[in-house]
């Protein structure tokens, strides 16, 4: 009953009072004191200041033991601080500490040590005298008394104060007296002075009229941070002295050399300062080096301190101090100002303190001490245990809780209580108990996984403790859960199409539903990127996302997300949107010369697809536009970004683009090179087509195609043309410097008319001659036929054909015949109107068409040749005969029986203008062939075989001596499947279904012909 009053009450404490309340804290520690004993004022105080709530109780101890102010009527405590009247030097020297107590625990200051300063004087006994050479250095030594505080020291020479120079040196840390290099006047009695600088007290050694030899070392010193170092070096006779650090660092530029350089002083020494120092005098007698250790330390200095905790019970504390210094500090901890050692629930390691399963116990002030041997530092912190019942007025049930079927639900259940209490559920009136799907955890939270219809329901939590039991409840209501019917699938487009990527779902009606999409992590805004992107569906159920003229911009993932406040579920799809390559970059001309060009690019971007192949594209101001060029690798693929142009033209002004290609297409070319010109060189293309001919009497004419100009290979292009009679050694040569130069006539009155000359022509520019073009054979000017033609005859062949025949003329012509050109007329035209058609070569008859029946025809032949047409023969005459039937074959009927089909037709009467019928030509092919097939007949019937694959397409015309007839109207025989049918040229409505035709039967009498 005692138990749970005591911890109710900390439960008042804690909660009825202000936060205010704490445990003590030092706002001023006593320090280190050093009391004169001859002082006057007869009195010390230790100064200790502390704040808490409630005001905490001082109390000091002295070594370890408490002071009883009760008992000793010289110490007092004034708010906290040490008072002592009366200080004897064997009673209060010692280590002080203030210890600080209120209700929430004890804390212990740093130790302050109160000493007494004093000076004792010298034992009163003369000093051996000690002979020194003249020119040696000697120290005489001082040994100062017993004493307490920092001592100053001063000599006495023959009862005068000995002064300090270049020959003389005392040295504040020991009082000994240097002398270098001993002269005669230095012969007399030394006094050592030590005055206490605390008291001020002054007292005189014994008078010392020797000195001890010393060789001048210094000896190894520890220095604490902060402070000022100084060295002293001293050698004789009079030296020359140089300071200096053996590990060859310059010595920090904050020391400071007195007396000669006797003295090194470092003020405000730091770690970097410490080291071996040598210190190097030199004089007529030689040179010495003394060297000494400065090592660095430090007291503790926290890097870490220790901070107030306010834990439940049972839970675990964990404290960590952290302090650096020189040696290392170690560790030690107090509770209460009591040391704390590792013990069942307390583990304490260095810096460390670890407290599993807090109790109220445990509830203190706690105080980590780091310390070494050059000082001690506490870090202090309260540890405040809480207790109290369950408490759900500030988190109560969550009132209503959504969940989907299937899913999963956590309920929080997290009251204020200390201890953490032990805890149940209730759905409705009934205990929960855990399965497979229902679990509690141990903060109090109830978790069901795979939820059910059947779970929906209030739900009630109760926690429990030493101190009370609480309760609230809440509501789980259970929703069909969202599913995704139709996703959105991944894609493969190209630019410029348009998509819709579905997003449909089922849900529960009676939630909201929210659709939202992203591109690439970043949610889509319908209202700026509306000229591309617009959600469709037109349902609650459908969140679709429409993508008009995709561009490659919009290549990457799309995600459909959906919530409720229930659940939240997202489907993701790809797009990839593929395009030609972008254009190459930085087409550079890295070197040319007369037919090559070295290039290099840069790739630009692939557009999702990976760059095949290159092509180069050059221009010229000759070329139509782009064209595409040779180039060394003949095949440039997607991973080379060099090439060479092969193939150029010498002397031309190009400039290149290349353009890549992927699966997808041909990209856009990039942007042109600068312009450069190939190098000249020697023509290499002769003329085309060098011939000649013709012109007039006594003239040889020559001509040729010229040269392109980006053919030319150069500057100052020009024609070389040779010529010579065909069968001599020796050619004539003419020079013509235009490069637009194209004939050439030589005149002489030599040439005889149609004599045969040798012919070729050459070419030439600034870099020197090319090749002549082949040799052929130019005739000279010729002479026109003298002779007509003989023996004329002309015979009609049809209404609209005739054929002409002539003979050569009979006497020897001077001009050569090429050909003959025959003129004819009609009776009625006039001959200047007559038409003309040529033979070539020794042609001597000719057919002439397209004539009009039943009508006269005049002839007449000529030949010709370059220089013109001869004398014409005499005319003869020629009627072609009358036109064929007009009329058509009619009244055609067929009629399948066996194997084969017979076509029967009305006979054609031709009228008095037209020549009389011969016979019929039947025309026949397959419907899916184009050659055709022609029978001739003198009857008007004729047998063809069954078509049994393809239908027959037909046509029958008459034939007279003046040609063929109008044809009847294609007849088409449909494929048979019924060995007897009918049909008529008039109707294809019998048509049946056919198989292969095999031969083709005619009567007898007919005659087959191709």
């Amino acid at each position: 009953m005692f138990y749970s009053y005591l911890e109710l009450l900390v439960i008042d404490c804690i909660f009825l009072y202000d936060y205010s309340l704490h445990g003590p804290i030092f706002i001023q520690e006593p320090s280190h004191v050093m009391f004169p004993l001859d002082s006057e004022e007869k009195k010390v105080k230790l100064n200790c200041e502390v704040k808490g709530n409630p005001k905490p109780h001082i109390r000091w101890k002295l070594n370890g033991t408490d002071v009883d102010i009760g008992m000793d009527f010289r110490y007092s405590v004034v708010e906290g601080s040490l008072l002592i009247n009366n200080p004897n030097k064997t009673q209060d020297a010692g280590t002080y500490q203030c210890i600080a107590t209120n209700s929430f625990g004890t804390i212990v200051s740093r130790e302050a040590k109160l000493q007494f300063a004093y000076l004792e004087n010298f034992k009163t006994r003369t000093r051996s005298t000690v002979s020194v050479r003249r020119g040696q250095g000697m120290v005489l030594l001082c040994g100062p008394p017993p004493h307490s505080g920092e001592l100053s020291y001063a000599w006495i020479f023959n009862e005068y104060p000995s002064y300090q120079d270049n020959r003389r040196f005392v040295s504040q840390e020991t009082g000994n007296l240097y002398i270098a290099k001993v002269e005669k006047s230095d012969v007399g009695n030394y006094t050592c002075v030590v005055t206490n600088t605390v008291t001020n007290h002054k007292v005189l050694g014994p008078p010392t009229p020797l000195i001890l030899r010393n060789d001048g070392e210094f000896s190894n010193v520890q220095v604490v941070r902060g402070m000022t170092l100084k060295m002293h070096c001293f050698k004789g006779p009079v030296p020359t002295i140089i300071w200096r650090r053996a590990d060859g660092k310059p010595i920090a530029r904050k020391a400071r050399r007195h007396k000669s350089n006797g003295i090194l002083e470092i003020p405000n020494f730091q770690q970097e300062d410490a080291g071996l120092y040598e210190c190097v005098a030199e004089n007529s007698r030689g040179k010495n080096v003394a060297r000494g250790q400065l090592t660095f330390y430090a007291q503790p200095n926290w890097i870490q301190k220790i901070n107030d905790i306010h834990v439940a019970m049972e839970e675990n504390v964990f404290w960590e101090c952290k302090a650096n210094g020189r040696p290392k500090p170690t560790y030690r901890w107090l509770k209460n100002g009591e040391p704390l050692l590792t013990r069942d629930r307390i583990q304490i390691e260095q810096g460390t303190l670890n407290i599993t399963i807090v109790n109220l116990s445990d509830a203190g002030m706690y105080q980590c001490v780091a310390e070494n041997k050059h000082g001690v530092i506490f870090s202090s912190a309260e540890l405040s245990v809480i207790a109290a019942g369950p408490d759900f007025s500030r988190t109560l049930l969550k009132r209503v809780t959504l969940v989907k079927v299937g899913g999963e639900v956590v309920i929080e259940c997290k009251p204020k209580a200390s201890p953490k209490p032990v805890y149940t559920w209730k759905k409705g009136r009934d205990i929960l108990r855990e399965n497979e799907r229902i679990a509690i955890s141990e903060d109090g939270n109830l978790r069901i996984i795979n939820v059910t219809k059947s779970d929906a329901g209030s739900y009630t939590c109760i926690a429990t403790n030493h101190f009370g039991t609480a309760s609230s409840t809440g509501n789980l209501v259970v929703k069909d859960p969202t599913k995704v019917m139709v996703p959105p699938s991944s894609m493969d487009v190209t630019v410029g199409e348009s998509i819709v990527l579905p997003c449909q779902v089922t849900h529960d009606h009676s939630l909201d539903i929210v659709f939202t999409w992203s591109f690439n992590g970043q949610l889509i805004d319908f209202d700026k990127d509306g000229d591309h992107f617009e959600r469709v569906g037109g349902q609650d159920s459908a969140g679709d996302l429409m993508i008009r003229n995709i561009q490659l911009k919009h290549a990457g993932k799309y995600v459909c997300m959906v919530q409720t406040s229930v659940d939240k579920l997202s489907a993701a799809a790809d797009l990839i949107v593929r395009g030609p390559p972008g254009p190459p970059e930085a087409v550079t001309i890295d070197e040319i010369t007369d037919t090559t060009a070295q290039l290099s690019w840069r790739p630009g971007p692939d557009n999702h697809s990976p760059i095949t192949m290159y092509v180069i594209q050059a221009r010229t101001p000759f070329s139509v536009g782009w064209q595409a060029v040779n180039t060394v690798p003949e095949l440039i693929d997607g991973k080379t970004f060099t090439a060479t142009v092969v193939g150029l033209n010498p002397w031309v002004e190009y400039e290149f683009r290349t353009v890549a290609a992927n699966v997808i297409g041909i990209g856009e070319p990039s942007r042109p090179s600068e312009k450069r010109r190939t190098e000249e060189a020697l023509p290499e293309v002769t003329p085309a087509n060098v011939s000649g001919g013709g012109g007039s009497k006594s003239e040889l004419v020559i001509t040729w195609e010229t040269v392109p100009e980006e053919l030319q290979n150069g500057r100052g292009f020009g024609y070389v043309v040779a010529f010579r009679p065909y069968g001599k050694m020796i050619w004539m040569l003419t020079v013509l410097a235009s490069a637009d130069a194209s004939r050439y006539v030589f005149r002489n009155e030599s040439v005889r008319p149609f004599s045969p000359f040798e012919v070729k022509v050459g070419v030439f520019n600034n870099k020197g001659e090319g090749p002549f073009s082949p040799t052929t054979v130019v005739y000279s000017a010729e002479e026109e036929p003298t002779k007509p033609p003989a023996s004329i005859f002309a015979r009609s062949l049809s209404a609209t054909d005739i054929e002409v025949f002539w003979a050569s003329p009979l006497e020897k012509n001077r001009g050569r015949i090429q050909g003959y050109e025959v003129k004819y007329w009609r009776h009625e035209d006039k001959e200047e109107n007559a038409r003309k058609i040529r033979t070539v070569g020794n042609q001597t008859s000719t057919k002439i068409t397209n004539l009009k029946g039943s009508a006269l025809y005049h002839l007449a032949v000529k030949a010709y040749n370059s220089a013109g047409t001869g004398p014409s023969s005499a005319t003869v005459n020629v009627t072609t005969r009358k036109p064929p039937p007009s009329q058509p074959p009619g009244n055609i009927i067929w009629n399948s029986s066996d194997s084969k089909i017979i076509l029967n037709w009305d006979q054609v009467k031709a009228l008095d203008n037209e020549s009389e019928v011969k016979g019929y030509k039947v025309l026949y092919r397959w419907n899916r062939q184009s050659s055709t097939s022609v029978i001739e007949t003198n009857k008007t019937s004729v047998e063809l075989s069954l078509p049994f694959d393809e239908d027959y397409i037909i046509e029958i015309k008459p034939f007279s001596d003046g040609g063929d007839g109008s044809s009847s109207e294609q007849i088409r025989i449909p494929k048979i499947s019924n060995a007897y049918a009918r049909g008529s040229g008039a109707s294809t409505s019998n048509a049946c279904t056919l198989s292969a035709i095999s031969t083709i039967m005619i009567s007898l009498t007919a005659r087959s012909s191709l």
